[in-house]
């Protein structure tokens, strides 16, 4: 009876160590319902990880391989189940592969102006003034002076800057955006 009680106590004593060690196991239970955001994802990717990582290419892992990744590391780096979940879905919007439409054709726009895609979809990476909110990410002052064909193609197709950690996904992370919205949010991007 002695060394049943002694197992419970250990037990016990363990579980509790182990809740005080890893509070991510409190919020287990949290509600996995909520889909990610991919601009708080950016945010969080930048506020965490950049402190361990040196923000590391998104597209370095497949998104099968992000899954186990972002459990482990919402243990180590005490995330939330949000933040792990927006975190997660910014990754692997940097993997969704582009289609392009046929010449001519463009898909329904989603209807926001040029600002709105910016605070939507940019705001979270390049800040307000386009001045880069995160490491990593350069001033759009010394990428728009090439041509519109060239930003538009980087834009859609993603891209990463000589010398920066981190790349843009394509379409910013949103594929929802339409040909259209993308040359309004860089009329929009002239502007800043």
């Amino acid at each position: 009876m002695t060394n049943y009680r002694h197992k419970n106590i250990f037990y016990t004593c363990g579980l509790i160590f182990s809740l005080v060690l890893f509070p991510g196991f409190i919020n287990a239970a949290e509600d996995s319902s909520k889909a990610g955001d991919i601009s708080r994802g950016a945010q969080q990717w930048a506020n965490n990880c950049a402190r361990c990582h040196n923000m590391r290419d998104p597209k370095e892992f497949r998104d099968d391989e992000w899954k186990p990744i972002m459990q482990h590391m919402r243990l180590r780096a005490g995330l939330t189940g949000q933040q792990a979940r927006d975190i997660l879905t910014f990754l692997q919007s940097s993997n969704f592969t582009v289609t392009t439409a046929a010449a001519g054709s463009d898909t329904d726009s989603i209807g926001l102006s040029g600002e709105q895609v910016y605070n939507q979809t940019c705001i979270a990476c390049h800040g307000a003034d386009g001045g880069g909110a995160i490491p990593g990410v350069p001033k759009f002052k010394e990428r728009l002076s090439q041509s519109d064909d060239i930003l538009l193609q980087h834009i859609i197709e993603g891209f990463q800057s000589p010398g920066s950690a981190m790349a843009m996904p394509p379409k910013g992370g949103n594929p929802n955006l339409s040909d259209q919205d993308i040359r309004k949010v860089l009329s929009y991007i002239k502007k800043l």
